[in-house]
C-alpha cells in the first residue's frame, strides 16, 4: 500500500510540476514580448501573481484524489515542492533555449534603453538609481545562457521554497476519526 500511495505521490508531482512547468514558459513567453506589446508584460504579471494559487489548486487536488484521510505539513510541504522543483527544471530549459540561440541580447537591451529613458525623464534626481541599473544589467548581461538559466533556475527554487511552506501550511489537515 505505501509504494502505490508513493507511486501516486511522485506521479502526481511530477505530472502537477509539468503542467506548472508549461504554464511557466508560456508565461516565460510573454516576458520578451512584453517589450514590444506592453499588454503582454501586464498579462506576464497577472499570470505570475496567479502562480501560488495554481499551486495551491493543484496541490488541494493531490490531497483530495489522493489522500483522502488528509495530509500534514511535511506531505503538502513536500509535494508542493516537489511540484515546483519539477516545474522549474522544465521552464529551465526553455530558459536555456531562449537565451542561448534566440534573444541574443534582446532583453538586456531594452532594459538599457528604458533605464536611457528613465535618465532622459528624470534627470540628475534618478541618476544613482540609473547607474546601479545600468551596472546591473550590464553584468547580469555578461552571464553565459548556462549561468542565466543556472540564475533563473536558483530564484525559482528560493521561491518555491518558500510557496512550498505557506502551500503545506494551507493544505493540511487531519481528518477526525469517528
Amino acid at each position: 500500500m505505501a509504494t502505490n500511495t508513493t507511486t501516486s505521490f511522485q506521479g502526481y508531482a511530477m505530472t502537477a510540476g509539468t503542467l506548472m512547468g508549461v504554464y511557466w514558459i508560456i508565461k516565460f513567453i510573454l516576458f520578451p514580448a512584453g517589450f514590444v506589446i506592453p499588454f503582454l508584460q501586464l498579462l506576464f504579471i497577472i499570470l505570475t501573481i496567479a502562480v501560488p494559487f495554481i499551486g495551491y489548486f493543484l496541490v488541494r487536488r493531490y490531497r483530495n484524489r489522493y489522500s483522502p484521510e488528509g495530509i500534514n505539513f511535511f506531505s503538502g510541504f513536500t509535494f508542493t515542492f516537489s511540484m515546483y522543483f519539477y516545474a522549474s527544471m522544465l521552464a529551465a530549459v526553455a530558459h536555456f533555449i531562449y537565451f542561448r540561440f534566440i534573444d541574443q541580447g534582446f532583453i538586456f537591451n531594452s532594459y538599457l534603453q528604458q533605464i536611457d529613458e528613465m535618465k532622459r525623464i528624470g534627470g540628475d534626481e534618478v541618476s544613482d538609481f540609473t547607474n546601479n541599473l545600468t551596472e546591473t544589467i550590464n553584468t547580469l548581461s555578461s552571464f553565459s545562457p548556462i549561468q542565466l538559466t543556472f540564475q533563473l533556475f536558483s530564484q525559482n527554487i528560493l521561491y518555491t521554497f518558500l510557496l512550498a511552506i505557506i502551500t503545506g501550511l494551507l493544505v493540511k489537515n487531519k481528518k477526525t476519526q469517528r
